[in-house]
């Protein structure tokens, strides 16, 4: 697949990816910087993560995801 486009939405930094399937139609999908990045990741994805997934908000991430868990 050809990458298309990352957008960075939310305070959290989440990289919404979309990619250019083979037969011209598109496929989405999203990373949270609490997920590990596959070795063959696009190298672009991989250096926006870099520069986004800074550790204060890997901290806000963790904190939020425990602040909201289910009881």
């Amino acid at each position: 697949m050809i990458l298309n486009k990352i957008e960075v939405v939310s305070d959290y930094k989440h990289l919404q990816i979309r990619e250019i399937k083979e037969d011209g139609g598109y496929h989405r999908r999203s990373i949270t910087c609490d997920q590990t990045l596959a070795e063959d990741e696009h190298q672009e994805v991989k250096d926006k993560a870099g520069l986004e997934w800074t550790d204060s908000v890997k901290s806000a991430w963790t904190a939020f995801q425990l602040a909201n868990q289910p009881e």
